[in-house]
């Protein structure tokens, strides 16, 4: 038994590293490997020629059928649909395993253009380094047909991925100007903060009151936020900085109450993306871990 745990312990790090990329929430992401878990135990070792590979391939395909479902699932969802984050203490072993960058939500987002099969092949050849024929063998595919869907992954990605690689000082100072001018909002110093051509997408998965569909344009999202400046007014309104899956982020509480975490895409000078998760099953788990800091209030 204890050499069955080491094995799985030794290698959850990366196998929840890649369920976590393959379906965008962390509950899911452990509900595959409670599943990988109750297969290994159930199997011989002394049969497994390579039980790291063993693991993969089984976690791999567990995330493919989930994800199917969740496919289908997402394609009911109220409004648009945002990744959940893992926690913010979360800089554990998976937040830093492999490519960090490809565990910001942004890029999760991103991984939301493909279908569930490209996905898979794309993590396992790009993110995780396996080789064509490895992820082929994992997914039980040809290598030829491996190789077509990482290529048909990269067309995609690269079709929606951000114009601009911002370092996270400045995406910091962009979000303590967004957090200066809701303290006294104006139509003008919003709409200062926004690209032309900027976007702004809200998740409350019709709980939570958020916009059902992406708004596009500088003008549309600052009316919006200052209407949002204007309807969230008192001493215990305030946005929090944070960090979510190693990026710089938001947290907007009202007193105890978590309304929402943002976080953003930008250009050098102006916010290019502003995505707000408000939908109060998705806060919970980060307001469970999280303290109130008392920081940037709005009066």
């Amino acid at each position: 038994m204890d050499s069955v745990i080491d094995l799985f312990e030794h290698h959850r790090p990366r196998l929840f590293g890649l369920a976590y990329r393959m379906l965008g929430t962390p509950a899911d992401a452990e509900d595959v490997l409670h599943d990988a878990w109750l297969r290994l135990h159930a199997q011989d070792l002394d049969a497994l020629d390579d039980p790291e590979a063993w693991l993969v391939t089984v976690t791999t395909r567990l995330a493919l059928d989930r994800l199917r479902r969740a496919r289908t699932e997402r394609e009911a969802y109220v409004g648009p649909w945002l990744p959940e984050p893992l926690v913010p203490e979360a800089e554990q072993p998976e937040a830093t395993l492999e490519r960090g960058e490809t565990l910001t939500l942004s890029f999760l987002l991103l991984l939301e253009r493909l279908s569930p099969d490209e996905r898979a092949a794309f993590l396992l050849r790009e993110v995780f380094d396996y080789s064509h024929a490895e992820a082929a063998a994992i997914l039980d595919i040809t290598e030829d047909a491996c190789r077509q869907r990482v290529h048909r992954a990269k067309v995609r990605l690269r079709e929606g991925r951000p114009r601009f690689d911002v370092d996270q000082a400045a995406q910091r100072r962009l979000l303590q100007r967004f957090v200066a001018a809701m303290e006294a909002p104006t139509l003008d110093t919003l709409r200062e903060l926004f690209a032309e051509d900027a976007l702004h997408i809200s998740d409350g998965g019709g709980v939570a009151r958020a916009t059902l569909r992406p708004l596009h344009g500088a003008d549309r999202i600052a009316r919006l936020y200052l209407q949002l400046g204007r309807n969230f007014t008192g001493p215990g309104v305030r946005y929090e900085p944070a960090t979510l899956n190693g990026a710089p982020a938001l947290f907007m509480r009202d007193g105890d109450t978590l309304l929402a975490a943002i976080w953003i895409e930008s250009d050098v000078d102006r916010i290019t993306a502003i995505h707000a998760l408000r939908h109060p099953d998705k806060l919970a788990r980060l307001l469970a871990v999280t303290k109130p800091a008392g920081t940037a209030s709005l009066h």
